[in-house]
């Protein structure tokens, strides 16, 4: 895709025995039977016709932000490497802007920003790229993908039928969609979002309204609110390139009512959110930074300092290294309150 056409030719980089150290934020270990840079939709689409194509298991990669692997993968991975970015039309009520699977999500969201469409600004600065946003249904300071969602285009990696899915068919959850639950089925090409007009702030999360009270701002624009929120992050989680990790490692975990009120009690400083459904959202952050993980190293892998949701590669880490401290933070969470943790990221 270029920044006004898809890309509809190209043919496949292949390369056999491959590293994928360098594909993953976590920088583990690991490498691939094949790996093939994917970087035109109908090239795909002919490959994945070939008679080969199908031995195998298959993996499909975007920025390796949201992955750990464990060992060596025996198949066929597919790097999402498909660009350009759009507005595709304007509607009273929003701009459609489209964007390929391949773009890097936080320069796509400023250059929405750039462009006066905003929209994604509490977004801003999550690692990975456009197509896995949907496949993870990211969100961050009071803002979840799904309510800017428009559409997108998946290729069947068992047929080679491109196929676009409504916001209903991506059966989107918390930090859930149907392509996270079909790993290997579909390969997602291309990525529309509406962007409200007129727009309207979301500084409701706490840090945000914190760190616009700091800047003295009291009338954000989405400019002003991407650029607290950049700096938020940049404070509390590591830049994977000087230190390995895959961002917020576990999910916030929403529980029952009676639930949380048992937990306020005991704890009533735990921070706790309602949700529609009448349950509540706990911060996974504060139960391990009290089940006493945070700062802590198991091996090679650690709970950074700074933020107890975010697990770190302190060198030559491992997936086992990266499944061990998991599986015990959970275990002493789950001791310690009763609640049990799930990770974000995927295990291969």
């Amino acid at each position: 895709m270029s920044d006004n056409t898809a890309c509809a030719g190209g043919a496949l980089d292949v390369v056999d025995d491959a590293d994928l150290a360098p594909f993953n934020t976590f920088g583990l270990r690991a490498r691939a039977a094949r790996l093939v840079h994917v970087r035109a939709v109908a090239a795909l689409q002919a490959a994945v016709a070939a008679p080969h194509w199908h031995l195998g298991p298959r993996l499909v990669l975007g920025g390796g932000s949201n992955l750990v692997l464990t060992g060596d993968f025996p198949g066929t991975v597919l790097k999402v490497e498909l660009r350009g970015r759009r507005l595709l039309r304007t509607e009273p009520e929003a701009w459609i802007v489209e964007a390929g699977a391949g773009e890097n999500w936080h320069d796509f969201v400023r250059w929405t920003l750039a462009q006066g469409w905003a929209g994604l600004e509490n977004l801003s600065l999550i690692p990975g790229t456009v197509g896995a946003a949907p496949i993870q249904n990211i969100g961050a300071y009071g803002l979840e993908l799904v309510e800017r969602f428009d559409s997108l285009d998946a290729v069947a990696l068992d047929s080679g039928v491109l196929r676009s899915f409504s916001a209903a068919e991506c059966e989107f959850g918390y930090r859930d969609s149907v392509f996270k639950r079909n790993p290997g089925r579909w390969l997602v090409t291309a990525v529309r979002l509406r962007l409200p007009r007129p727009w309207q702030a979301v500084t409701r999360y706490a840090d945000v309204a914190r760190e616009l009270a700091a800047r003295a701002i009291e009338a954000p624009g989405a400019a002003d609110i991407s650029d607290a929120v950049v700096a938020i992050r940049r404070r509390k989680l590591p830049d994977p390139a000087v230190l390995g990790n895959a961002g917020s490692f576990f999910k916030n975990p929403v529980v029952a009512a009676d639930t949380c009120a048992r937990l306020l009690a005991t704890h009533s400083d735990l921070p706790h959110y309602p949700q529609p459904d009448g349950g509540e959202k706990l911060a996974a952050g504060w139960l391990i930074e009290q089940a006493g993980w945070k700062g802590r190293d198991r091996g090679p892998v650690g709970c950074y300092e700074r933020q107890a949701l975010v697990l770190v590669n302190r060198g030559g880490a491992t997936g086992a290294d990266v499944q061990g401290i998991a599986q015990a933070i959970v275990a002493d969470v789950e001791a310690r309150f009763g609640v049990r943790l799930e990770p974000e990221p995927v295990f291969v």
